[in-house]
């Protein structure tokens, strides 16, 4: 029984998993001499390899062509640069690079070479690698550049690379992290612990340096350690964290504050009641069931999300199976979750003790199931083949033929939702050693040529296990390009894949038709990681724009003023290479006059009685602060049919009374000297209505009146604008559009608890979002002032060395205007 000897561990990806290495190394002993070696060095199996490729060169030199040579030389020299023996990597080197001028693949032998110089002290020989390396590969790199027609220019030229920005993400640690999954909104991948420099045959050992399955609840919450923009550069990523967040890592001046609504739910590992319930942990194992003490690897998920496709090494829940050879090889286990347990763990139907299966993905509609194997009769090492789901049964494994796999490894695969092939393979011509591919297929079969895809996603290294959307806008993928650890990578399109289209957009006042100038566009796009990005109109009211094939965007276009308008496009059902345009009116918010409603007359109003044959309007005017009765309005009534004004005004009791004459429609207004006037209509009054008599009470607001809004709460710790809030501030925006010339300060208060500086912090940005919610309806923003007043203005005495009930914080918790100006 074989063992899988590993001199460094940060090489070990995929220990009885990524490359289909159990924890033995036995093969098949029909292979030849060279296939082994190949296999073992592709395994990372490296001190099985030197042996054989030693073995070969020194007593089959003959037996091999020029090229068989090379590659073994080559191999064998990489074999012990990766196993750690450097001394003997650089003789190796040094053999190899002296006998003939590399090219092709091999040409990645001249940076090896250089690393084990620089390792080994010869920096000025290490340097000369370099600069010989540079030069062929660049040479390589312009030779393989192919022509193209410009989509804009209709030019044949040189096709320009798809830029991308990679994000190196938080949750990678020292150890390998690779082969990400999607799964609901989070992510499942593979992670192991460090393991001591051998690993232990089966059976044996296991614990802490086998793989599991690790998930991620919320993928868009993934934070990153580092951007790698498309020009190449590293940068740290702009730090987000709150003010809250800042206490919460240590200023002992900080304490749970009580300004906000409890919500259960958030994204930091479990429900979050207030400040001081949050765990720190977005990392947890996937499931107990499906990890076991041996290596558990990629998994896939049908569409329902409640069956998954697990790797795993031939083991039953018992005991570990092995080959005729010795060899604990990989295979394929579906389970169901029922209940939020992974149950029923049950092996697919083509798996065998005597060959690995491994690397499950699954298409959208469930119907095929795609997978790596070195099954005999494949084309090269690892094959990848496509399975079909007929009527709950697995058919017969198909590979997947010529067109896709090569005499190397071919693994990873994935499928997006339009059923094309991503994958990784070491037997084509790419960057580094394993390269992330692209094919197109139809119904599991390939249609069209392969692809390699553009750096940065590939790079001298190995890439590997990437997942995306159908337009590649977006995702993640496996790579060891960092201190030769296996990490994580998300990734984000920052160009078109086809070109781009042009969009004119041109915005115009709803009421004169004219073009409107220096509107603010706000442009959203589909997709993860990507940017949103704002335009403003010229004069002409028009903004061109270029915008990404296959996607869809919002445009959130808002000016002083204006109602904010939104409206969405997409490009991807956009076939053709013409120019769009759309055209976009924008209102202006009415002025509201309020109609009066006839209503029965109270029994008991407190008035005189009167002949309810009289058609009368009367009411009260009272103060919109307190509801008191105000003296000294004037109430004027117009009669729309001859234009005859009655007015009367208001004494003590703030009352008015006037008769109406049936037929007619009427315009009812209050004034008075610093209160805005409270104007209303009065729709003509016919023979038939029962009630003759108009109870027409009027509010008014006077400068300087406070009022507090009702029910306007937040998230905790947040100040963006809730859906049951929303439809209270509907009613302020009613207000500001009845009164034209109304400005208000809006304010916002907390209670005592907490920190008095980031309540104030707080409570001054949830008055500006009030203040950006009202100017999205219109009111232009130079009638408004938000102001935060934090604990400064209590209605009580319940500050900080005070007990108070909830009920008493809660009166200090509000949102209010205070009247500014009005008429």
């Amino acid at each position: 029984m074989g063992t899988c000897i590993l001199k460094r561990w940060h090489k070990f990806w995929f220990t009885c998993g990524l490359f289909f290495c159990a924890v033995a190394v036995g093969y098949a002993q029909s292979d030849t001499l060279l296939q082994q070696a190949n296999r073992q060095y592709t395994l990372k199996a490296y001190g099985r390899a030197i042996e054989i490729y030693n073995q070969l060169l020194d007593d089959l030199p003959d037996k091999l062509t020029a090229e068989q040579r090379t590659t073994a030389q080559a191999n064998l020299a990489h074999s012990y640069q990766l196993a750690g023996d450097l001394k003997k990597a650089e003789r190796a080197y040094q053999a190899l690079t002296t006998a003939t001028e590399l090219t092709g693949n091999h040409i990645e032998s001249y940076l090896h070479y250089a690393q084990t110089l620089a390792a080994n002290g010869k920096y000025s020989e290490s340097q000369k690698q370099y600069d010989r390396y540079n030069k062929l590969k660049e040479k390589a790199v312009q030779a393989e550049s192919s022509p193209f027609l410009d989509p804009t220019t209709g030019v044949i030229g040189k096709k320009t690379p798809t830029r991308y920005r990679l994000e190196v993400l938080a949750l990678n640690t020292s150890n390998a992290e690779f082969s990400p999954m999607y799964y609901r909104d989070g992510l499942v991948f593979v992670s192991g612990k460090k393991a001591s420099a051998a690993i232990e045959t089966a059976g044996k050992g296991g614990g802490g340096s086998y793989l599991d399955l690790f998930y991620v609840q919320d993928r868009q919450q993934l934070k990153a350690t580092q951007l790698i923009k498309a020009d190449g550069t590293v940068s740290k990523p702009v730090s987000t964290k709150t003010r809250k967040a800042q206490r919460s890592g240590g200023n002992s001046r900080s304490r749970a504050s009580a300004n906000d609504s409890r919500t259960i739910g958030g994204y930091d590992g479990g429900i979050n009641i207030s400040e001081g319930l949050r765990f720190s942990k977005t990392v947890q194992p996937f499931s107990r069931s499906l990890n076991s003490r041996y290596h558990e690897g990629p998994v896939t998920f049908f569409s329902d999300g409640y069956q998954v496709v697990f790797t795993r090494n031939n083991y039953d829940g018992r005991r570990v199976r092995q080959s005729t050879e010795g060899v604990t090889n990989l295979k394929l286990y579906t389970a169901v979750q029922q209940n939020g347990t992974w149950i029923n763990i049950q092996e697919l139907p083509f798996n065998s003790d005597d060959y690995s299966v491994g690397h499950p993905a699954m298409s959208k509609d469930d119907r095929l199931l795609f997978f790596a194997s070195d099954m005999p009769g494949g084309v090269g090492g690892t094959d990848l083949y496509v399975a079909r789901n007929e009527n709950g049964q697995w058919s017969k494994p198909v590979n997947l033929g010529k067109e896709i796999n090569t005499k190397g490894n071919d693994l990873f695969p994935f499928i997006d939702e339009r059923g094309n092939l991503y994958f990784a393979s070491d037997g084509r011509k790419g960057l580094g050693g394993l390269d992330i591919y692209y094919a197109p297929l139809v119904n599991g079969a390939p249609v069209g040529p392969v692809e390699h895809l553009d750096a940065p996603i590939n790079s001298d290294q190995d890439d590997f296990g990437m997942i995306t959307d159908g337009n590649r806008k977006g995702g993640y993928f496996s790579t060891n390009r960092q201190k030769g650890n296996d990490d994580i990578f998300r990734f984000v399109r920052e160009s078109s894949l086809y070109g781009c289209r042009n969009l004119t957009l041109r915005f115009y006042d709803e009421v004169t038709k004219q073009p409107i100038d220096s509107v603010l566009i706000d442009i959203k796009a589909r997709g993860e990681g990507r940017k949103d990005r704002t335009v403003v109109t010229k004069k002409d009211g028009l903004v061109q724009l270029c915008l990404e094939s296959n996607n869809d965007f919002i445009f959130r276009a808002s000016k002083d003023s204006y109602v904010t308008s939104t409206v969405g496009f997409s490009t991807n059902s956009l076939t053709d290479d013409s120019p769009s345009r759309l055209e976009i009116a924008l209102n202006q918010p009415p002025k509201i006059i309020d109609t009066v409603q006839y209503i029965p007359l109270p029994v008991n109003d407190g008035w005189d009685i009167v002949d309810s044959q009289k058609a009368k309007v009367r009411g009260t005017v009272m103060s919109e602060k307190d509801r008191k009765p105000i003296e000294g309005v004037t109430v004027n009534l117009k009669n729309d049919c001859d234009g005859a004004i009655r007015q009367i005004t208001t004494g003590v009791d703030g009352r008015y009374e006037f008769e109406l004459t049936e037929g007619c429609d009427y315009t009812l207004s209050a004034s008075k000297e610093r209160y805005g006037t409270n104007t209303n209509r009065i729709k003509k009054l016919t023979s038939r209505a029962t009630t003759k008599v108009l109870s027409a009470d009027l509010n008014m607001l006077r400068v300087g009146d406070i009022v507090q809004l009702d029910n306007i709460y937040y998230d905790l710790d947040k100040w963006t604008i809730r859906s049951d809030a929303s439809r209270e501030l509907d009613k302020l925006v009613a207000t500001m559009q009845k009164y034209p010339l109304l400005t208000v300060e809006l304010r916002s208060h907390t209670d005592s608890r907490g920190d008095a500086a980031y309540n104030r912090y707080l409570s001054a940005q949830r008055a500006n979002s009030v203040v950006s919610y009202l100017a999205s309806k219109g009111i232009s923003r130079k009638r408004m002032v938000a102001a935060g007043y934090g604990e400064s203005v209590l209605l009580n005495n319940c500050t900080n060395e005070v007990n108070c009930t909830e009920a008493e914080h809660q009166r200090n918790r509000r949102t209010e205007f205070k009247v500014l100006s009005i008429k």
